[in-house]
């Protein structure tokens, strides 16, 4: 019997190539998106036609406001995106991108729904080594998390726990492209940019790592165009 994986879909790159991966990976996938009112709701529209494209087997999106307490630059409109900074000033300190807590509300829905299907996997395409360096996308955090899932469901207590698959932790943002590249990830239909206007902006941070990433491999991006 086919095994079945929710996989967590925001339309970015990285989270499109989880996907892809855990098709791959002989997955019924069940994918699962978040409206948290964010400054960048495009990216809903990308894990749409990402989650088509993949054909999963359901994409729920999720929806909530964190807007009411922001904290975020992604969240809270008065505060300013970070625009134009070198690669190198990215990885200074933790940016005003972070949502608090985004991963772990995202993984709770996540394990919530995993548990409800019989589900054995949780894909999340976090990434240790972007120079973004969110405290919820490290390996220990991850860790920290499994054991809650073990801990807190009854399939962990009484079965086989949910796990977290986090196949792109230990990867460059350009071996990421290339592992897209492999599995025939659609790049035109995914969104990254956190302006959240009718076109990506090339200037804040995610446009940035993903333009620098896409022209070392000597690539154009097909979604930047």
């Amino acid at each position: 019997m086919t095994q079945k994986a929710v996989v967590l879909l925001s339309g970015g790159l990285d989270s499109s190539t989880v996907l892809y991966q855990a098709r791959a990976d002989g997955y019924d996938c069940y994918a699962i998106s978040f409206d948290y009112q964010q400054r960048h709701r495009r990216e809903l529209q990308a894990a749409q036609a990402i989650a088509e494209a993949a054909g999963v087997k359901d994409h729920q999106i999720v929806r909530f406001d964190l807007t009411r307490w922001g904290g975020s630059a992604l969240t809270d409109e008065s505060l300013d995106l970070p625009e134009g900074r070198s690669i190198e000033d990215m990885g200074e300190d933790i940016p005003i991108t972070y949502v608090p807590a985004r991963n772990t509300i995202f993984l709770s829905f996540a394990l919530a729904y995993a548990e409800a299907l019989d589900a054995e996997r949780i894909y999340i395409g976090v990434n240790a080594l972007d120079y973004s360096g969110y405290p919820d996308c490290r390996p220990d955090y991850i860790a920290a998390m499994e054991e809650a899932f073990r801990l807190g469901t009854k399939q962990g207590r009484e079965g086989t726990a949910i796990t977290i698959e986090t196949p792109l932790i230990q990867l460059k943002k350009t071996e990421i492209i290339q592992l897209g590249n492999s599995l025939g990830v659609p790049w035109e239909k995914t969104w990254s940019c956190y302006a959240g206007g009718a076109r990506p902006c090339g200037v804040c941070d995610s446009c940035r790592l993903r333009l620098a990433a896409f022209a070392e491999l000597g690539l154009e991006d097909p979604a930047m165009g």
